[in-house]
């Protein structure tokens, strides 16, 4: 058995709870949270034991894997110190989104993470899903041919005026890691955003990309649509065929040049997804899986890599809106 902590038991990590109490493979060993009523609370209902201080837990608490729950300004602020504090007693951390809402500390978590030797993942839950992967499938195959292009749009209703850049930094860690998903690293961007009637923070962006492939790509993002309606697409071609994943995992189709016929998969009523959060079990079943597998820390799948690489994307494309929509080199 797994035995896991998360730490940070409100919101997204009670579901972290809930999920690693209930794997076949893992144990849920403790909980951890700064504020004491909501670590019990956790506690009792998991009959495990609470922690406030996380570096006690973690004397005390035989722990494999350490779940970063916390949440913070972008949803991400809190994340560094916990993470940082799991790989340096040599533990594996699956981390929420952002990493962090800080590039240069989600580049230090990468580069400590390498330097410990420990497994860094990253909670980018939609890529995880059987229509995305059949699009990597035949991408690997060839059937698409030579990369060309992608289109991506991720678009909810989120009323937080937070921060100015809450939207990219909070929502687009997801579409920025399943286009790279599909087509790789970016080399540049150049973005353009508007602010809805009434908002404060950029709401609505478009960006376009430029992939180190020299395929191209463009992410429409918005915090101003609805949630009654499809929320994402993401559409991938190249010069032999193209596919279309239709909101995150309801459908797939794929339009190959030189026929007349499509490959059409759909989500069944029976056996399938029955709803977005089981893009988060998933998520979680293949981390563990991975680590039963014993993968080494630089194969894990959506790993702090990825995410540190999505959160360059995303701090470039506000350098160029900061720059009238001048084109900015990612790093590398």
């Amino acid at each position: 058995m797994i035995k896991v902590a998360v730490v940070g038991v409100n919101n997204i990590g009670k579901v972290h709870c809930k999920y690693y109490a209930q794997h076949p493979d893992t144990q849920l060993a403790a909980v951890c949270d700064l504020m004491e009523e909501r670590a019990d609370a956790a506690a009792r209902e998991y009959r495990v034991k609470a922690y406030t201080d996380m570096r006690v837990m973690l004397e005390q608490e035989d722990i494999d894997v350490v779940i970063v729950a916390t949440a913070g300004v972008e949803k991400g602020s809190h994340h560094f110190e916990p993470a940082m504090i799991a790989m340096e007693a040599g533990k594996d951390v699956l981390v929420e989104k952002p990493i962090s809402n800080r590039v240069e500390e989600a580049r230090e978590m990468v580069r400590f993470a390498r330097e410990r030797g420990v497994r860094l993942a990253c909670n980018l839950n939609h890529r995880f899903t059987p229509a995305a992967a059949k699009g990597k499938e035949l991408l690997l195959q060839g059937a698409l041919g030579s990369p060309l292009f992608i289109n991506m749009r991720l678009t909810i209703d989120n009323k937080s005026e937070a921060t100015e850049w809450f939207h990219m930094r909070a929502l687009h860690p997801h579409s920025i890691d399943v286009m790279r998903y599909f087509m790789g690293d970016v080399r540049r961007v150049q973005a353009f955003m508007t602010k809805a009637e009434g908002r404060n923070t950029w709401s609505t962006a478009s960006i376009n990309m430029e992939f180190e492939s020299g395929a191209v790509g463009h992410l429409t993002g918005s915090y101003d649509m609805s949630m009654k309606h499809p929320i994402e697409y993401c559409e991938v071609a190249g010069n032999q065929g193209r596919l279309v994943i239709d909101n995150v995992y309801e459908s797939f189709t794929f339009y190959p040049h030189k026929s007349d016929e499509l490959l059409v998969m759909r989500n069944p009523i029976f056996r399938g997804m029955q709803g977005f959060d089981d893009t988060f079990k998933n998520r979680i079943e293949r981390f563990i899986g991975q680590i039963k597998q014993g993968v080494s820390p630089e194969q894990i799948e959506a790993s702090g890599a990825d995410a540190l690489a999505a959160q360059e994307v995303i701090e470039a494309a506000i350098a160029s809106q900061m720059s009238n929509g001048a084109v900015v080199d990612v790093p590398k």
